[in-house]
């Protein structure tokens, strides 16, 4: 199943407290329960300005549709195509 990286443009996303970012994590769950079980959330890194979330899903239209219906953005999506990690330079 593809992994894609989706970049999404909050302002302010770094400075949201704990239970802002709590309130967006349950309706993307909320979101995904209702899509059923081919898209799942990986795991998101929260930034200044942005998040970059990692999600498994069959295609690209699949992860908008997510995002539509949860009310954020996707403003870059990006599938990944090989993963690296220090144990690639042995």
């Amino acid at each position: 199943m593809p992994k894609f990286v989706i970049e999404r443009d909050i302002p302010g996303a770094g400075a949201l407290p704990a239970e802002a970012l709590k309130a967006v994590s349950q309706t993307s769950c909320g979101v995904l329960d209702g899509m059923g079980p081919q898209i799942q959330w990986v795991q998101s890194y929260v930034t200044g300005d942005k998040v970059y979330c990692v999600y498994i899903a069959p295609d690209e239209a699949m992860i908008r549709d997510h995002a539509a219906q949860g009310g954020f953005p996707a403003n870059r999506i990006a599938q990944v195509t090989t993963i690296i990690d220090p144990t690639t330079a042995e």
